[in-house]
């Protein structure tokens, strides 16, 4: 067999990345990916937000070289163990208590969509009422509660059966200021005659990765959690790709200032890649019976090990401030190739390191990507119709990493467009 046939002709036609990517991987340092033949790849993709800290972190793979080399437990359920007790005091002491957040940790599963179906879940037994309010464009996982509150009608369908128990609202600018903002939501509650009955909860990103990189502005954010409070209603914040700095901030809620009622992270927690997701809830809403939702692997102990090694990275500003400059690197390059193609490319789109560049014609982003794989540069696209070319490097990409993968962005544009 070739290289590839053994994938083509034993793995499913579900696989996507692998299509716009026709190499096979072999290693990973930082932000790079290197196949077989020892071709090095810029990854502007990390793992889609998974890889926040790159590949293979010496920081992070010692710690998980010496745990595994000392016998130290793998798989541990929901039990009590070292590296568990470890995670929760660094989490509590480097993340929540400096921010003034109290919040139980749950260990849902090892996905993010597994955080997602237990604040679903929890939001319903705690306020008793069925009706969760989702946006425009969401993107919140593949299991079918999260499927539920997600827009993508393609994803959708693949569920098979009808997705009830949700109502979507217009996202912030979603009809570009026409009205103002949760004048049809607030409007709906108030009417006792709108058929909508009172929400248990609201399931919101503050950037919208998936759906085309929307990003929320700060007073849109806030008047949903006045909205919210004011009728009683849980705010969730889906933290899964936008979490763990992704756009400056560890939370991506941190910037309006509010604190939502219960957050889903997963993606870069671990920071290594490996699978690892939790969901936080305000105590008094921790109603759980003992095992009333759990799972096989809700005890991760190498993930936990990886995790609390992270944790270090935000022992200080330092991480914010850098993924912010270098947000503004982007941006500013964005703009500039934005500016060079204006009836091709409508807007630069984002926040901090998960920007990208929307396209009038849809078909234009995946012939970018495809451009960007040929100068050995990972990309992928998104939005409703693809037609973002959307940028997840790594946190600790460099400035000069950043500015050749722009430049790969620029050249991949103009043999597209010009």
């Amino acid at each position: 067999m070739k290289r590839m046939d053994v994938f083509e002709s034993l793995e499913s036609e579900v696989r996507s990345y692998c299509r716009g990517w026709p190499a096979v991987f072999d290693k990973a340092s930082g932000s790079h990916l290197y196949d077989e033949d020892g071709n090095a790849f810029l990854d502007f993709f990390a793992g889609a937000g998974t890889l926040n800290y790159g590949h293979n972190h010496p920081q992070l793979k010692e710690r998980l070289l010496d745990y595994l080399a000392g016998d130290n437990i793998v798989h541990s359920l929901d039990m009590y163990t070292v590296a568990k007790r470890r995670f929760l005091e660094t989490f509590n002491d480097v993340i929540l208590a400096p921010r003034g957040l109290d919040y139980r940790i749950q260990f849902p599963g090892p996905a993010g969509a597994a955080a997602v179906e237990a604040a679903l879940k929890l939001a319903r037994k705690y306020t008793g009422r069925e009706t969760i309010v989702s946006f425009t464009n969401a993107f919140h996982g593949m299991s079918l509660g999260a499927l539920a509150v997600t827009g993508n009608s393609m994803k959708r369908s693949g569920a098979g059966i009808p997705l009830n128990h949700t109502v979507p609202m217009p996202f912030d600018n979603y009809l570009e200021g026409q009205t103002p903002d949760f004048l049809l939501f607030d409007r709906l509650l108030d009417d006792s005659g709108s058929g909508l009955d009172l929400p248990a909860a609201v399931i919101v990103e503050t950037v919208q990765g998936e759906g085309g990189l929307n990003a929320a502005t700060p007073g849109w954010l806030r008047g949903l959690a006045d909205l919210c409070r004011r009728h009683e209603i849980l705010l969730i914040v889906d933290d899964v790709q936008m979490g763990c700095g992704r756009t400056g901030p560890f939370f991506s809620f941190e910037q309006a200032g509010i604190v939502p009622d219960i957050v889903c992270l997963s993606k870069s927690l671990s920071g290594y890649g490996l699978p690892f997701a939790v969901t936080l809830f305000k105590p008094e809403l921790d109603v759980w019976e003992p095992g009333e939702h759990n799972g096989t692997f809700r005890g991760p102990n190498p993930a936990f090990v990886t995790a609390t090694a992270a944790m270090e990275f935000w022992t200080g500003e330092g991480m914010e401030k850098e993924t912010l400059s270098k947000g503004d690197q982007v941006e500013e390059a964005l703009t500039r190739i934005a500016a060079a193609h204006p009836d091709a490319i409508t807007c630069v789109r984002g926040r901090g390191l998960a920007q990208g560049l929307a396209f009038a014609d849809a078909e234009a982003a995946p012939a970018v990507c495809a451009q960007a794989f040929d100068r050995r540069l990972l990309l992928e696209t998104s939005g409703p119709e693809g037609e973002v070319v959307k940028l997840l490097p790594p946190l600790t990409t460099t400035s000069d990493e950043l500015a050749e993968g722009l430049d790969i962005i620029a050249a991949s544009v103009d043999a597209v467009l010009v």
